[in-house]
């Protein structure tokens, strides 16, 4: 696995232990439609919960938040539009990004919720 893959894969662990310890419930984690994936899928009450997952060293020097660019949203939203098609759900649903940013063994995790909506 490079670098990059480990750092987004420890970001992914770390949000989703997050999301549990909110009360959320993950349905799934990288599910693939095609060559789209989404990151986590969580309900929080009766919401579904679409996150993307950014992480970044440091060293780096843009906030992960900035990769979230609007070609990106459009995949997260397509790929959501077949998740919820395939398992029948009649929920509303919410799009959040949660980043990380490792500073050696710390990290810094942001949750933003209804970080974007689906694009016209």
């Amino acid at each position: 696995m490079t670098p990059q893959k480990e750092i987004g894969k420890k970001g992914e662990d770390l949000a989703a232990i997050y999301l549990k310890g909110l009360g959320y419930s993950i349905k799934a984690r990288n599910w693939r439609c095609g060559h789209k994936e989404l990151d986590i899928v969580a309900l929080d009450g009766n919401e579904l919960v679409i996150v993307e997952v950014k992480a970044r060293t440091s060293d780096q020097y843009e906030h992960p938040s900035e990769a979230v660019t609007n070609q990106k949203i459009r995949h997260i939203v397509n790929a959501a539009e077949a998740y919820i098609q395939l398992h029948d759900i009649d929920l509303d649903t919410r799009f959040d990004v949660i980043t990380v940013i490792f500073y050696g063994e710390e990290y810094e995790l942001e949750h933003f919720k209804e970080a974007f909506f689906p694009l016209p």
